[in-house]
């Protein structure tokens, strides 16, 4: 009689899964930098105000937010050829659907589903910085951009982190859903060995491991950057001795 629950196959099936952890990493990043991008742009955009893109930014994020990440991959993945092949009809250009990987498709998809929240973290960070620096490094006759590098990244980025951080936590795990695109990540491999061996319970134990062990990785860095970034206690302890002291 078959075991209920096999641990040794749990075991047994890390190794061939964990084969494909560089390409769920590799994914996740590509998709988190290009969001990163996109998201500060958005986010500079509802900030300023700019007439029209901002209304073009709110329905972007609000598109994006409102509608699943599984059918923004499946858009990606049969939409983009469509409208490519459709360019090309149109330009007379001898058009290959296979010149184009899933893989491709994934990070565009993944990369604009978290720009859109991404975008709003960002936005909630720049409102946090204290507007008199901002005017205080204007007066002195700093550009936009000196006081964006010096004065305002340091501050948003201190108060985004967190956010950040659980947003890339989530974006690990959306990566499970790039199968949709024909990309073999760890999950699409943990569903290669289930319909091999019929052990698809073992195989999803030994995912949930593997996830939530690179979760808590990413945890824990992202706790440690947050105490690098932090002001000594010892700073404001000063800070306080001085103005007793009234200089």
């Amino acid at each position: 009689m078959a075991k209920l629950f096999d641990f040794e196959a749990v075991l047994s099936q890390l190794p061939e899964i964990l084969k494909y952890l560089p390409t769920t990493l590799i994914l996740a990043v590509s998709s988190m930098i290009i969001a990163l991008i996109i998201g500060m742009l958005l986010a500079l955009i509802k900030t300023k105000n700019i007439p029209v893109l901002k209304q073009i930014a709110g329905v972007y994020i609000s598109l994006i937010r409102g509608t699943p990440v599984i059918v923004q991959l499946y858009i990606a993945y049969f939409g983009i050829p469509m409208i490519t092949k459709y360019i090309y009809q149109q330009n007379g250009w001898n058009y290959q659907s296979s010149a184009t990987s899933g893989f491709v498709y994934a990070i565009i998809a993944l990369s604009i589903n978290e720009s859109a929240y991404i975008a709003e973290i960002f936005r909630g960070a720049l409102a946090s910085v204290n507007v008199g620096q901002i005017e205080a490094a204007s007066a002195i006759g700093m550009t936009y951009f000196q006081t964006f590098r010096r004065i305002i990244f340091p501050e948003m980025l201190s108060v985004a982190l967190p956010g950040l951080g659980n947003s890339f936590i989530g974006l690990i795990k959306g990566t499970s859903l790039a199968f949709v695109c024909a990309v073999v990540e760890m999950t699409a491999q943990g569903k290669i060995i289930g319909g091999r061996t019929y052990r698809y319970f073992e195989v999803y134990v030994s995912l949930a491991i593997i996830y939530w062990v690179i979760t808590f990785v990413i945890e824990q860095g992202i706790r440690l950057i947050e105490k690098k970034m932090q002001i000594p206690d010892q700073v404001a302890k000063v800070e306080i001795s001085e103005d007793e002291r009234g200089v």
